[in-house]
C-alpha cells in the first residue's frame, strides 16, 4: 500500500482535539461554581441593603408618628385602594401621611406633610423570591421572635416590636 503525503494541509489530530475539550471542561468546572457563588452573594448583599434601608424608613416613620409603626390599624382617612393592614403598611411608607397615620396621595403643607419613606412608592423587592408584599403580625410582642417559616412573601413585619424580616420561608429570618 502506498501512503499519500498531504502537502500543504494541516489540522488537529484527534488527540489534540480531545486535550482541548478536556481543558475546556476543567475550566468550566472551575468557573461555573464561582459564578453561582457570586450570584448568591449579590442576592444576599441586595437583601441586606434593602432590609437596612427599609428598617431605616420604619424608624423614621416611628419617630415622626408618635412612636407608632405603620400597618397597625387601617386609618379612617385613606385612599380607597387601602383596605388591609398590608395595604396600610405599604401606603403609610409610600405616600403622604399626617401625624396620626392617615394617608393621602397628595402633599398638604399643614396636614399630609410626612413621608413618603420609600422610593418609587413601594417596598423594595426581596432578592431571593422577587416579591415585595408584606405580612403583618400585630400580636407578637416578643422582640426575639423572627419566623417566616411557611411564607413566600417579600417581607414580614412585627407591628408590636418593629421587627422587619424577609418572608421567604425562613432561610433569612436572622438577618
Amino acid at each position: 500500500m502506498k501512503q499519500r503525503k498531504m502537502k500543504g494541509q494541516s489540522g488537529f489530530t484527534l488527540i489534540e482535539m480531545l486535550i482541548v475539550v478536556v481543558i475546556l471542561g476543567i475550566i468550566a468546572m472551575v468557573v461555573i461554581p464561582q459564578i453561582s457563588v457570586s450570584t448568591g452573594d449579590a442576592k444576599l448583599k441586595t437583601l441586606q441593603t434593602n432590609l437596612h434601608s427599609t428598617r431605616g424608613a420604619l424608624e423614621l416613620y416611628y419617630h415622626q408618628h408618635s412612636q407608632k409603626y405603620p400597618g397597625g390599624v387601617v386609618p379612617a382617612t385613606k385612599p380607597s385602594d387601602v383596605v388591609t393592614l398590608a395595604d396600610t403598611f405599604q401606603a403609610q411608607l409610600a405616600r403622604y401621611t399626617d401625624i396620626n397615620g392617615n394617608i393621602s396621595n397628595t402633599y398638604g403643607s399643614t396636614t399630609f406633610n410626612l413621608g413618603p419613606y420609600v422610593r418609587e412608592g413601594k417596598l423594595p423587592i426581596n432578592s431571593f423570591n422577587d416579591k415585595n408584599d408584606v405580612v403583618i403580625d400585630t400580636t407578637t410582642t416578643d422582640m426575639t421572635v423572627r419566623s417566616s417559616t411557611g411564607l413566600n412573601n417579600g417581607w414580614k413585619f412585627y407591628y408590636q416590636t418593629g421587627v422587619l424580616i424577609p418572608a421567604d420561608g425562613g432561610a433569612h429570618d436572622t438577618l
